[in-house]
């Protein structure tokens, strides 16, 4: 397969890491160009650091770390305002002017779309309708993502998702054992992500978790914060066989083919 240009747009510093780290890795590896574009610095997540300026510039040194250790051969943040969220998961009552929630979709569209013609990329990966697990941010990101690909014309278009399926399962399993973090609510896992019928990619990254690990572990900022262990630092207490196993694949949907189609790599056409 001939080099290509695949451009991974996320919300926030460590998104990257959890959704696509795996992906990302294995086509660095292969001889692709693999281009990081986030649209906030993340400068209102929860952290043992007040929120603000210093907490994004802190994000996006970890997020420097996090793409090297990746392979990225570029790093882009668009520079919009992270929107915050609210205890109860909506937008936070206090966000700055520049919010990417408030973005015009067409600006922001533009900007993304300078990148991708600028680097004549063949792939970009976005989120589900969603945004996963309802961050506004990501919701944002499918709007953003899904109209710049058109201005730009970029063929594939891939919404990095998770197979909630089995996720639910293994959550409802480990809730019995396992005290959860107050921010972490299973029940809002029944109608995040996406659910297996509807996925058409399903990457195998087990080859590249060590890296994966690595690009989590960079972003130190998002282990702490609040009273328990974040989501991420839980993660990252997996023991490695069994990381291999829970993180070992990456899901994706591609709207122009069959739900349900199985296919094995960003690049493959699918069924023809």
């Amino acid at each position: 397969m001939p080099p290509r240009t695949a451009v991974f747009f996320h919300a926030h510093p460590d998104d990257e890491a959890l959704l696509t780290a795996g992906t990302m890795a294995m086509l660095a590896a292969e001889g692709h160009r693999v281009v990081l574009v986030v649209a906030t610095a993340g400068e209102r997540g929860l952290a043992d650091m007040d929120p603000g300026e210093a907490l994004g510039e802190t994000r996006m040194k970890e997020l420097y770390q996090s793409a090297a250790v990746l392979g990225c051969a570029r790093v882009e943040c668009l520079g919009y305002g992270d929107s915050g969220l609210s205890p109860q998961g909506g937008v936070a009552d206090e966000r700055p002017d520049n919010a990417f929630i408030d973005a015009d979709t067409e600006k922001a569209a533009g900007a993304l779309a300078a990148i991708l013609r600028e680097e004549e990329a063949d792939l970009l990966t976005i989120y589900d309708p969603a945004g996963g697990y309802g961050h506004p941010d990501h919701v944002q990101v499918h709007r953003v993502g899904r109209r710049a690909a058109e201005i730009a014309g970029t063929p594939i278009v891939l919404e990095a998702t998770v197979n909630r399926d089995p996720l639910l399962r293994l959550l409802r399993m480990a809730g019995k054992v396992y005290r959860f973090p107050p921010e972490f609510d299973v029940r809002t896992f029944e109608s995040a992500y996406s659910a297996g019928d509807t996925i058409t990619h399903r990457v195998n990254v087990r080859r590249y978790a060590r890296q994966k690990r690595a690009a989590m572990a960079a972003h130190v900022s998002q282990a702490s914060g609040g009273d328990s262990d974040r989501t991420l630092a839980v993660m990252l207490k997996v023991p490695g066989p069994l990381y291999r196993l829970v993180f070992g694949t990456e899901w994706y949907v591609r709207r122009d083919l069959p739900p349900g189609t199985r296919v094995r790599h960003p690049f493959d056409p699918g069924p023809k």
